[in-house]
């Protein structure tokens, strides 16, 4: 009876999880970008340089908050996860190598999402503890006045972020050095947990510090990894970006059948991997001390670029040029590519195995599980940095905030070192079923909120054409609610 049960209740998650992340929400993640990116003239491409220059840029008479490129470094971290590894796998397994294409496209409209969402995060963020906080519960309740939403909102960024999704990246970390090194789960677990006390118990800014040394440095060894591995290749290269290209559009003769399956896969992992729209990354972008919103709209968007462009890009390079990969119809199951390696379903193996190539197969695994170790691990820092803040917002300032805090801290620990031991299949559907309420709503706030974004980009690039270094003052743009700069 109790099998049952289980069995009832982990279908149906699996249903809402499905009607959550229906169609509907991938159209709509695609047509706020899209929207975005034309109302600002596509921002994401006409500030590319500025985007890169403003890494480094912080206003250094603000005492409170992080960096630009801490920011950076932390919505980054939450950005390049599992995702990376697994999800282009996946992508390229059931959508055929066209899929990756649809990636890029998704990136590069979602950069026009996560500019807005980032901007909005600044005009609205607070001072609090001495710290800055933002986010879309932030501009809900200010923006929209709609406080109930707000609530909604960081009641489902706190138990999706804090609580369910953290044990499913520990549970990969666990899982790879299990079958790399035959270290037991337990050791992992504890290990991770351990090293995750340390970091989170500092607050913000120890997370901060860890995130801009530790995922920049990953992300760039991965890359150099994967440009290693195309050079070793360098013959196929035309070819494999010929295939991509073909298949993303149906020309190729192989995957011609599949192409509402390229698409389908390729925007659903896109939007996975860069979470541009879903409301995390804003979260993040709140906490920046900076002269002007825009200044960090733009820094965010140059964030989903390195996801998707670059890290996904790395993935999908060294799997396409070894051709080690399987592709599957999903919808009849036929295989319609066989890899000449011994690979099953898509998953961590694609990577490995085309690791594998240049280093041999014990040595591939290895790699992929410090890659899967570090990506993972920076990914349940920013769970808890969302998590967090969705705590500060649901309960304010003095002591209650404070014991919060700490039970918070004590469950992700627990939660991090119980992942590590039972992979909860249905943790993982209420996590996504979290974070895709938290899409919904955070998008549908953006796009009714988007009238005062582009005012403010307007006003920045006034600025900057009058060779003025900008600054914001929400007055003059008859913005209110806008209390920390008010108060400046």
């Amino acid at each position: 009876m109790g099998f049952l049960l289980n069995t009832n209740f982990e279908t149906i998650i699996a249903t809402i999880s499905g009607w959550v992340w229906s169609p509907p929400l991938v159209c709509l993640c695609l047509g706020a970008g899209l929207y975005f990116s034309l109302r600002t003239r596509f921002v994401q491409v006409r500030r590319f340089g500025e985007m890169a220059r403003l890494l480094f840029s912080t206003d250094k008479k603000q005492k409170t908050g992080i960096s630009s490129f801490q920011a950076f470094a932390m919505a980054l971290s939450g950005r390049v996860g599992t995702g990376n590894i697994v999800g282009v796998a996946t992508a390229i397994g059931y959508g055929g190598p066209g899929a990756i294409v649809w990636m890029w496209i998704i990136a590069f409209l979602g950069a026009g999402s996560a500019f807005a969402e980032a901007t909005l995060a600044q005009i609205y963020k607070e001072e609090h503890n001495g710290q800055l906080r933002g986010g879309p519960s932030y501009y809900i309740e200010k923006g929209l006045r709609c406080k109930w939403l707000a609530v909604v909102f960081a009641i489902c960024s706190t138990f999706a972020c804090g609580l369910l999704l953290p044990p499913v990246q520990s549970n990969g970390i666990a899982i790879a050095f299990s079958n790399s090194i035959n270290i037991h789960p337990a050791f992992i677990g504890g290990i991770t947990a351990f090293i995750l006390g340390l970091v989170i118990i500092g607050g913000v800014k120890r997370i901060a510090r860890v995130a801009e040394l530790v995922t920049p440095f990953m992300a760039g060894i991965y890359i150099v990894l994967s440009l290693i591995i195309l050079v070793c290749n360098i013959s196929v290269v035309p070819s494999v970006f010929s295939e991509m290209i073909r298949g993303a559009f149906g020309l190729h003769e192989v995957f011609g059948g599949i192409i509402g399956s390229t698409i389908a896969w390729g925007v659903k992992r896109g939007i996975y991997s860069n979470e541009a729209g879903q409301g995390t990354g804003p979260i993040v972008a709140g906490a920046a001390k900076v002269s002007h919103p825009v200044k960090q709209g733009l820094v965010q968007a140059f964030s989903v670029y390195v996801d998707t462009l670059l890290v996904c890009t790395a993935t999908a390079v060294m799997i396409l040029a070894t051709k080690t990969y399987n592709v599957i119809d999903s919808a009849s199951g036929e295989v319609l590519m066989q890899s000449a390696y011994n690979l099953g379903a898509p998953d961590v193996s694609y990577t490995a195995t085309a690791i594998g190539t240049l280093t041999g197969a014990a040595v591939g695994n290895i790699v992929v599980a410090v890659a899967l170790a570090f990506f993972a691990f920076t990914t349940i820092m920013a769970y808890y940095y969302y998590a967090e803040t969705g705590v500060v917002y649901l309960f304010g300032k003095g002591r209650k905030e404070h014991i919060c805090i700490w039970v918070l801290r004590l469950c992700i620990i627990a939660a991090v070192f119980y992942g590590s031991l039972k992979e909860a299949k249905a943790a993982w559907d209420i996590g996504d079923i979290g974070v895709g309420a938290m899409a919904w709503i955070n998008i549908t706030a953006i796009l009714l909120l988007s009238p005062k974004a582009i005012r403010v980009l307007n006003d920045y690039e006034k600025q900057k054409d009058n060779g003025m270094e900008p600054v914001f003052d929400p007055k003059k743009l008859n913005i209110d609610k806008a209390d920390f700069w008010d108060k400046k």
